[in-house]
């Protein structure tokens, strides 16, 4: 069986997702076009060589409608010879790319891929792809009805009995912590500027100055009376300050056999080691990576202790704080550039953009083995560890 090895991995500056935003007047297959163009730039491969452009974008309507991986092909100056395909694993969507890619370069289907994701949410607002209903068989199993992420939220910090101040000062840390990486040149590496974003090069989403106790002081945001009348026990914890942010984005990574990088003259940077994908309960739709972990590890025969890193995503605080309690993970190793709440959710980039951050972390720490998961809406996650070469 090949090896899948990383040959490079970029992303944009993450910009706030609205009017006014420091992306939001690109649009999003130019946006990541300039990706795909800083891969082949990067590395001087023959974009000709590249047998497939996998990309996650979990909003398909409007300007992200029409295989937007294949426009961005297009955008990005590739010939026409190079396909693409466009997948929707909600959150997870541009780490299920990966995934696919990876898996397909092992089984020796392709020597060339690159996995990408895209998200513009000032351009296709969250929701937008919402269905009216699920369906009546969906419901008829759901009589009482799903929830919305962030009451799904509320109910993970209920069951793991995490506190608002836990919850605050957590996010708070990680605003910190991702200024602190830009301070210090660890995000030089991996972040293209984007020529149509007049001179936007740093995340947008990151305060730096961010402590627990100015969040303390904001309200919870997903209370209603229905809400509160279905569940009388929550005490209502979930605010902006302790959520991702709404943001633009885009990341790309080149994936390859190890025995076509070395042909090609270039250094493979890491290799996949392990992948795993679950469903679970779509009431609490954010508890996927506790058993997507599960599955990863026993297939890797790694233990938790034996990985450097973990990006867990910060869709919300309470899914890493989560899963961090119920495997007694080291925080230091949890998410150490900062995670979402402060680099934002660009859902359908976000898989592609951990995994620049992880391999990144690893190069500049010495690091072996990193661990990849996100929440899915729905109630599913990827899990992926690499291992840095």
């Amino acid at each position: 069986m090949e090896h899948a090895v990383i040959v490079d991995a970029v992303r944009t500056p993450v910009g706030k997702g609205k009017a006014g935003g420091g992306l939001s007047g690109v649009h999003p297959s130019d946006l990541l076009a300039g990706q795909l163009r800083a891969l082949v730039d990067r590395t001087g491969i023959d974009p000709a060589l590249v047998e497939d452009v996998i990309t996650g974008c979990a909003q398909q309507v409007g300007e992200q409608s029409g295989n937007i991986g294949r426009n961005a092909v297009l955008g990005a100056g590739f010939p026409e010879s190079v396909p693409s395909t466009t997948l929707n694993r909600q959150c997870g969507s541009s780490q299920q790319a990966a995934s696919f890619g990876a898996q397909a370069v092992m089984a020796g289907v392709h020597d060339i891929v690159i996995a990408a994701g895209i998200e513009s949410m000032s351009a296709v607002p969250i929701g937008s792809s919402r269905p009216k209903s699920p369906g009546a068989r969906v419901e008829a199993r759901y009589p009482e009805g799903l929830v919305n992420q962030g009451v799904s939220a509320e109910l993970v910090a209920q069951r793991w009995k995490l506190e608002r101040d836990e919850l605050d000062a957590y996010s708070a840390e990680s605003h910190q912590r991702a200024a602190r990486t830009w301070a210090e040149g660890g995000f030089d590496a991996e972040v293209v500027e984007v020529p149509e974003a007049s001179g936007l090069s740093v995340d947008e989403t990151i305060r730096g100055g961010t402590t627990a106790a100015g969040l303390a002081g904001l309200k919870p945001s997903f209370r209603t009376e229905e809400m509160a009348a279905r569940f009388p026990d929550i005490e209502w914890k979930i605010t902006p300050g302790n959520s991702s942010p709404i943001t633009d984005g885009a990341s790309a990574v080149l994936i390859m056999s190890e025995r076509r990088a070395n042909e090609l003259g270039l250094r493979p940077r890491a290799r996949f080691h392990s992948f795993a994908v679950v469903g679970d309960d779509p009431l609490f739709m954010l508890t996927g990576p506790i058993p997507a972990t599960h599955r990863v590890l026993a297939r890797s025969g790694l233990s938790l202790d034996e990985i450097d890193a973990y990006e867990v995503n910060e869709a919300f605080a309470p899914v890493p704080l989560a899963w961090a309690r119920e495997f007694g993970a080291d925080l230091a190793r949890l998410n150490p550039r900062g995670g979402a709440i402060a680099l934002g959710h660009a859902l359908g980039s976000s898989g592609t953009r951990l995994l620049v951050t992880l391999l990144n972390h690893l190069e500049q720490t010495g690091g072996r083995y990193g661990l990849q998961t996100m929440c899915e809406a729905g109630g599913m996650a990827n899990a992926t560890i690499i291992e840095r070469l």
